[in-house]
């Protein structure tokens, strides 16, 4: 009977093991096991098993492998484990592929300008980025079960450490905002030294500051009347527009340097464009004459062609408008121009052109950029360089583009424009000439662009033609002209 009982406790271990390994097969492996185990007895003996049964003490149940029960429990973790990984990985997905859609409709809201979409499309792409951070955390917090003991003190920290997240994140963009308002401020602290530079400059320095503090009343007109500080103290100003002149010569040669380098690449006839130049600066009778023979020399190709670009970015500068409307502004009322040129020129100082016009694309300085572009860059030229005229339909949309070349193109169009601005913010504005083809050399006025030995031009040279025009102030300072010089042979 001992016996018998022994052999029953064994079925049952072997069938227990069989349903806790295999959850799935239990029901095939406990038929064969029964089968197997019912092949080697009679039927008596199946029958006494059957008896003793009811004998049977659940104790015996205890008996089982812990190392079978905990080996089943980890199966079935890891598969809950599984299912929730597989859950949140998709979660995590579709977060950032709606991320990534709010952050497009944050750049399409840059261009053109749109303040509400912008501000829109930024609290979505906020709210993804939170949601993200919330997933980060689950799964942090269920990494940290994985460690058994101690997964109960890792979890707690990792809710609080969620909890504090969030609470914090609304202070962390407001931190943002405020970094951007510093900036902002610090922005405008820059452009305020800069017109308090300038008005000491203006002043004549610490002598005109002591006369202007024992006379208070004196003080407070010079403050209303911008205008006649210009008029009292004059000789400072050459050295500001002299620095304005110096920043239209960077630009102008960075600008042309690019439109050569791009009429290189796409195979342009460079000997014939620059004598197309020549011949548009030599006249007869009011009409363009054919030019024989080029005087520009090797290498000298950007000489001419900045001759260009300057010629029709300058067109119109002795008007107050550039002639883009018939404003008579500065006859009307004098003292008022004056002074409102020389605000807006200190205003527009420190100021991105490109940004400027991205938020205000129409305004006086975005018309002046568009015409200018428009009378440079011809519609031939523009299709030959870049294969299209995207560019040329946008700015005559209104809007301005933001490519590399439209860009360096903003930089030099900023330099006249700022340098026209102080022009006309002076009493009388500067009168501005240029050295004619075939003129003789003078070089208390001009300049010329190509180097010589010594410094000093060779004697027998006559300007070939005018690369950037010269200016002479009211105080009779000069601002030099620059020009192409060749051997009067040459002509």
């Amino acid at each position: 009977m001992a016996n018998k009982v022994s052999n029953f406790s064994d079925l049952i271990q072997r069938v227990t093991a069989s349903c806790l390994l295999h959850p799935l097969g239990s029901g095939r492996r406990f038929a064969d096991d029964v089968t197997d185990t019912h092949s080697g007895e009679d039927d008596s003996d199946y029958e006494e098993h059957n008896k003793s049964e009811k004998y049977y003490d659940d104790d015996e149940e205890d008996e089982v492998s812990p190392a079978v029960i905990e080996q089943a429990k980890g199966d079935a973790y890891k598969t809950e484990r599984q299912m929730e990984m597989v859950m949140l990985m998709s979660e995590v997905f579709e977060t950032v592929s709606s991320m990534k859609k709010a952050y497009v409709s944050l750049q399409e809201a840059h261009c053109p300008w749109d303040p509400d979409k912008m501000r829109l499309s930024d609290m979505a792409v906020l709210a993804e980025m939170r949601k993200l951070g919330v997933l980060r955390e689950r799964f942090r917090r269920s990494v940290g079960k994985v460690g058994g003991g101690g997964a109960t003190e890792a979890t707690k920290r990792t809710v609080a450490g969620l909890t504090l997240r969030e609470v914090v994140a609304p202070y962390e963009a407001a931190m943002e905002k405020l970094k951007t308002e510093v900036k902002s401020k610090e922005a405008e602290i820059e452009n305020l030294r800069e017109k308090l530079k300038t008005a000491t400059v203006l002043n004549g320095g610490g002598s005109s500051g002591r006369k202007s503090r024992s006379h208070p009343h004196h003080q407070s007109k010079k403050k209303v009347n911008y205008s006649s500080q210009l008029q009292v103290s004059p000789s400072p100003m050459p050295e500001v527009f002299e620095s304005c002149i110096s920043s239209v010569k960077e630009g102008s040669k960075s600008f042309t340097s690019l439109l050569l380098s791009l009429m290189k690449s796409a195979h342009w006839d460079i000997a014939a464009t620059v004598r197309s130049i020549e011949a548009s600066t030599t006249t007869t009778a009011g009409a363009p004459a054919a030019v024989r023979d080029s005087i520009v020399g090797p290498n000298h190709a950007k000489y001419a062609l900045e001759s260009y670009v300057n010629r029709k970015i300058f067109q119109g500068f002795d008007h107050e408008t550039f002639y883009m409307d018939g404003s008579l502004s500065s006859l009307l009322n004098p003292n008022q121009f004056r002074t409102e040129c020389f605000t807006q020129y200190r205003d527009m100082k420190a100021m991105d052109p490109i940004e400027l016009l991205g938020i205000l694309p129409t305004c006086q300085f975005g018309n002046f950029c568009s015409k200018k572009y428009l009378s440079i860059v011809h519609p031939k030229m523009e299709e030959s360089l870049f294969g299209d005229l995207e560019q040329r339909r946008q700015v005559l949309a209104g809007n301005h583009p933001r490519t590399g070349f439209y860009g360096e193109f903003l930089v030099l169009a900023k330099a006249v424009w700022l340098l026209h601005l102080l022009a006309f913010s002076l009493d009388p504005p500067p009168t501005h000439f240029e050295g004619s083809r075939g003129a003789e050399f003078h070089p208390q006025y001009m300049e010329s662009v190509v180097r010589f030995p010594g410094g000093r031009v060779a004697a027998g040279h006559v300007v070939g033609f005018p690369v950037s025009p010269g200016f002479k102030l009211g105080n009779g300072s000069v601002v030099k002209a620059r020009v192409y010089v060749v051997p009067k042979s040459e002509l």
